[in-house]
């Protein structure tokens, strides 16, 4: 994956709120000029890190929508270079800090098996990574 800086990062956070955000409005939340904005995501549509923009469907309303939650071991102090790597993968939804066995979860959903593939390699490549275990959820019983 290119190389991502913070506001790399806070833009495709912003994308992914609402990719139908304004370049303006964009340019406000991120406190730069619309120009910058407007150059970030033409790199990043150049460089594949952005490889679209599409509607978020309701949850629940979208039965081809790959679920998952992925615990990561992560080694010694390495946890904020990993998590800024993890930051900006396209299909992490969410990434917390934990105790216990586990130094991260990460919830990652996806359009495809082939794309949740993806990202889980990505994490697992992902250097300062140790050990990780994913789980599919399959059927939400309470939202």
């Amino acid at each position: 994956m290119a190389d991502l800086d913070l506001l790399d990062r806070r833009l495709l956070s912003a994308l992914r709120a609402n990719a139908r955000e304004p370049v303006a409005s964009l340019a406000r939340q991120l406190d730069v000029t619309r120009a910058t904005v407007t150059a970030r995501m033409d790199r990043m549509v150049a460089l594949g890190v952005i490889a679209g923009f599409s509607v978020r469907v309701r949850e629940g309303q979208d039965p081809d929508t790959v679920r998952a939650v992925s615990f990561v071991e992560v080694r010694g102090r390495d946890t904020d270079n990993v998590i800024r790597t993890l930051r900006g993968l396209p299909g992490i939804r969410s990434m917390h800090t934990t105790n216990g066995g586990w130094d991260l979860v990460v919830e990652i959903r996806t359009d495809s098996l082939a794309g949740f593939d993806a990202v889980l390699a990505s994490i697992r490549r992902t250097e300062g990574v140790v050990n990780s275990e994913t789980s599919l959820l399959l059927t939400s019983v309470i939202d």
